[in-house]
C-alpha cells in the first residue's frame, strides 16, 4: 500500500513548475557557523560544529537522536547545504513540536524505500508525501543545496535547483522547530551528516 501511495504521489511531480515567491522578509542566518548556539538535542546523536558545517553522528551503540532550533516558524522559506556520508537516513524537520509530529525534507538512502531519493518529503503519521526520484538532483558525494517553503497547507521542496516536491497538507501548520536528524539502525553505522549556511525568512513566533 505505501508503495503504491509513493507512485501516486510521484505521478503528480512530473512537470516542474517554478517556485513561488514566498512573503517579504528578510533573510536571517539560524546558524551561526561555528556553535550551536539556538539549537539544542534530544535523543542520543552525536552532534558538533566542523569546518563551518553542523555535524550528525549517531550516538554509541547506533544510537538515534535529532538537533532542533528553539525558535519556531509557522510559514518560513529556508535555505542550507547538506552532505551525507551514505548509506544514511537524516533531513531537515520542520513544523516539529514534540514527537511525532512535523515534516521532513529526506537525506535518504534506504534499501526499504527503492528509489526513494533524498529531497523527499515525509509527513509524520502519514508517511511519504511525494517521493523525489530524479536521481540528476542528488549530489551523493558532494554538498546539495536546498530550499523548503511551507506557506499554509502548500510545502515546497527545491534541490539543486530542481523542484522535487510540491504538495498541499493540512497536517501540520506549525508553529513548530527547525531540525536536523540522525537515524538509528546497524544499516546507517558510520552515516554522517553535514549542514550549513542555514537561513531561514519567515515570521518568527518565539
Amino acid at each position: 500500500m505505501l508503495r503504491a501511495a509513493l507512485l501516486a504521489a510521484c505521478a503528480g511531480l512530473a512537470v516542474p513548475q517554478a517556485p513561488a515567491e514566498t512573503s517579504a522578509g528578510k533573510w536571517i542566518p539560524i546558524f551561526d557557523g561555528k556553535t550551536l548556539n539556538g539549537w539544542t538535542p534530544h535523543g542520543r546523536a552525536s552532534w558538533s560544529v566542523e569546518d563551518g558545517a553542523i555535524v550528525g553522528r549517531q550516538g554509541t551503540g547506533g544510537a538515534a537522536g535529532d538537533l532542533f532550533t528553539v525558535q519556531t516558524w509557522s510559514d518560513f522559506e529556508l535555505e542550507a547545504e547538506w552532505r551525507m556520508r551514505f548509506p544514511g537516513n537524516s533531513g531537515i524537520w520542520f513544523r516539529w513540536t514534540g514527537p511525532k509530529t512535523g515534516y521532513q525534507a529526506d537525506f535518504i538512502d534506504e534499501p526499504a524505500f527503492p528509489g526513494v531519493l533524498s529531497g523527499s518529503l515525509y509527513c509524520m503519521g502519514k508517511a511519504f508525501l511525494a517521493a523525489n526520484r530524479d536521481a540528476s538532483t542528488v549530489r551523493r558525494d558532494d554538498w546539495n543545496r536546498i530550499r523548503i517553503r511551507a506557506a499554509g497547507d502548500e510545502i515546497l521542496v527545491v534541490q539543486n535547483g530542481r523542484e522535487v516536491v510540491r504538495v498541499r497538507d493540512g497536517t501540520f501548520r506549525g508553529p513548530g522547530s527547525i531540525g536536523i536528524q540522525v537515524h538509528a539502525g546497524g544499516q546507517f553505522a558510520g552515516m554522517e551528516v553535514r549542514v550549513r549556511n542555514v537561513r531561514l525568512r519567515g515570521q518568527k513566533v518565539r
